[in-house]
């Protein structure tokens, strides 16, 4: 672990430029270019409020940033880990001729990921504003969820990255997978609303629903460990864990990838 901080601060400004290199390549062909970055969640906001407002979310004048609120999160953590996870073989050219520590390529993806999405915070800053959101002093527990999400997205990328090297067909199955975790992130609907309640134990083995319901919570001004402290020391056991079992992964296997790649 000494190792790959002190390789990642000796490489920082070779990570910075695969970053800045990400977020071009992201919005090259792109008319609208950056702005794609708030006009994207807007937009799903609007749709899924429109679809599901009356159904799920009837009587909640707060239902659009309930819905941005896991939107973010979850685009975040999807698209950081499918980016991540095909990061290895993006650069397989780069890596038979120059010798870099190899979880740049990853971490840079997951890092130019987390720099749009926290970017994209804007919107939801102006929904809250918008819909009369009262903010207190809790809003600034928000950052212990946005730092849990960041360090589950890097462990759960490195894990994928590596994977991926050796079985190519897990692009397309971890698509399938990210389709039940959004599914189990209560994004457009509230679990407590469900007719059978007793399976939210389904979604408490989500730890991105974790990360999420800290992060509703801090925004509507409550305390993240107000309603169920569960949320938050799974969350961070979960995430620490994942980070530690990917980086070991990837160190274990970072030398094989040259024979694959």
């Amino acid at each position: 672990m000494r190792t790959f901080f002190k390789n990642l601060y000796k490489y920082r400004y070779l990570l910075g430029e695969l970053i800045k290199k990400d977020i071009k390549l992201k919005y090259r062909s792109s008319v609208l270019g950056f702005l794609w970055t708030m006009i994207e969640p807007l937009l799903t906001m609007i749709v899924l409020t429109l679809v599901f407002s009356n159904m799920l979310g009837k009587g909640d004048d707060n239902f659009p940033v309930y819905i941005l609120c896991g939107r973010l999160l979850y685009s975040f953590f999807s698209n950081g880990t499918k980016t991540a996870l095909k990061s290895i073989r993006k650069h397989g050219s780069m890596i038979s001729k120059v010798y870099i520590p190899k979880y740049m390529y990853p971490l840079a993806s997951i890092l130019s990921s987390y720099l749009i999405f926290l970017i994209s915070l804007i919107v939801l800053v102006g929904v809250a504003v918008v819909q009369k959101i009262q903010l207190t002093a809790y809003i600034f527990q928000a950052l212990i969820p946005l730092v849990i999400i960041l360090v589950m997205t890097m462990g759960v990328g490195l894990l994928l990255s590596t994977l991926n090297v050796f079985f190519r067909d897990l692009e397309y199955l971890w698509s399938v997978i990210l389709m039940l975790i959004m599914y189990t992130c209560a994004i457009f609907y509230k679990v407590e609303s469900l007719k059978n309640n007793s399976n939210e134990w389904i979604f408490k083995l989500n730890p991105l629903y974790s990360v999420i319901v800290m992060f509703r919570d801090a925004v509507f001004g409550r305390s993240i460990m107000a309603a169920d402290s569960y949320h938050l020391y799974y969350s961070i056991a979960f995430s620490l864990g994942m980070f530690a079992v990917g980086m070991l992964v990837f160190w274990k296997k970072q030398d094989e990838f040259i024979l694959y790649v």
